[in-house]
């Protein structure tokens, strides 16, 4: 690969960081951790987005006809960085972005593309993922939630859980199973379900760092066209699937940028708390830098492939699993460097930079849980990039 920018690139690189100078909101582009009202969170992050988009920075590489800039996917990739870099709010409707919106681009209908897609990119329409259930979270393949043929309609029973932003969700990208009598990865398919559908009900699960950006939802008989089924009947594991290299390919740029931010700021901890001569906390930092540039080389090693025209693979698990991985280390050698103030939390005076290391501590647990827990991914970097015997 080769790493220097074009003169286009570059162009378009400078560009947005100009615009970012002028545009970027107040109170940020600092370390500096303000929770707010998840209500005003998300209305300022909307608004935010609808902006970014105004600009041409939303939806950068999909087709212009769904509303999309039609940019290079190395411009998308420059924006994620650059994003990082200025410590800027990210774009809402993550999900959307990073995974519906790819993959209905890659699958879907026309008719699909020109109803959902320009949509997602004004926030107009919020998206959830319907995958995980109490019963088939690392096993996803076990799930029960079943769809019916009825007609033209299908119809949906049973619960989904960890659906982040559900309770926001105008849509729900569902994988239900609809042939019982298959094999279990045989006989699923995917589908759009309306969130205003009668007999969805939704309840808000609270993490441990406060926030409830996450839900179970409950489907009772709930009906679907025909017309929303995504991809082939009895084929929703292969687009289910695809959904997630997405998310552990293209959209791990943004985290890989992210982690690169990380580690400037707790170099910046260690100096601020006098550690930073200390030959054990140097050895820990400089593992921290050396493994990161080389999960960061990898990702681009990944990208490579995605800019040669191939999609997603599986050795985004790779990259997954190492970035998740280095991000846990590093928030928890930045709770040690503070000593007894890691117990304090944001609202108390003596909260070393209000307590952004803490919040940051405890929402990283979570990362080698959600797309896939840290096993499931060593599962995949084993049979499907290492062609070991299945376990």
């Amino acid at each position: 690969m080769d790493f220097e920018l074009t003169e286009s690139e570059k162009r378009f690189r400078d560009t947005l960081r100009q615009w970012l100078r002028e545009n970027l909101p107040p109170g940020w582009g600092t370390t500096v951790f303000e929770p707010v009202d998840l209500h005003e969170k998300v209305a300022f992050l909307k608004e935010w987005t609808r902006k970014l988009h105004a600009a041409g920075y939303v939806g950068l590489s999909w087709p212009k006809e769904y509303g999309g800039a039609g940019a290079t996917l190395m411009e998308q990739v420059i924006f994620n960085e650059e994003i990082a870099r200025f410590k800027a709010p990210t774009p809402y409707n993550a999900i959307a972005l990073g995974m519906v919106g790819p993959t209905l681009i890659e699958v879907g209908t026309e008719a699909q593309k020109k109803r959902y897609l320009p949509k997602m990119l004004t926030c107009e329409e919020i998206w959830c993922q319907g995958y995980s259930e109490p019963g088939a979270g690392s096993d996803l393949a076990s799930l029960q939630t079943r769809a019916v043929p009825d007609g033209d309609e299908f119809v949906i029973t049973g619960q989904k859980v960890w659906t982040s932003y559900a309770h926001d969700a105008a849509f729900c990208f569902l994988l239900a199973r609809t042939d019982p009598q298959a094999p279990k990865h045989k006989g699923l398919s995917c589908f759009i379900v309306d969130m205003k559908s009668p007999g969805i009900t939704i309840r808000p699960l609270r993490q441990m760092t406060g926030e409830a950006e996450f839900n179970e939802i409950f489907f009772d008989h709930v009906r679907v066209p025909r017309e929303n089924l995504v991809g082939e009947l009895n084929n929703g594991w292969m687009v289910g699937i695809g959904l997630l290299m997405h998310e552990r390919a293209t959209t791990s740029i943004l985290y890989q940028a992210n982690l690169q931010v990380l580690l400037q700021d707790l170099m910046a901890l260690a100096k601020r708390q006098g550690r930073h001569r200390d030959p054990l906390i140097r050895q820990r930092l400089a593992h921290l830098y050396t493994a990161a540039e080389a999960i960061k080389l990898f990702g681009y090693r990944c990208l490579t492939k995605r800019l040669r025209g191939q999609p997603p693979g599986p050795e985004g698990s790779v990259h997954r699993l190492g970035l998740t991985r280095l991000t846990q280390q590093a928030y928890e050698l930045a709770m040690e460097l503070q000593g007894p103030y890691a117990q304090l939390m944001h609202g108390s005076p003596y909260a070393l930079q209000d307590g952004m290391w803490q919040f940051g501590f405890l929402r990283s647990r979570a990362a080698t849980i959600a797309a896939g827990t840290a096993e499931i991914q060593k599962n995949i970097i084993a049979e499907r990039v290492l062609g070991l015997p299945k376990g």
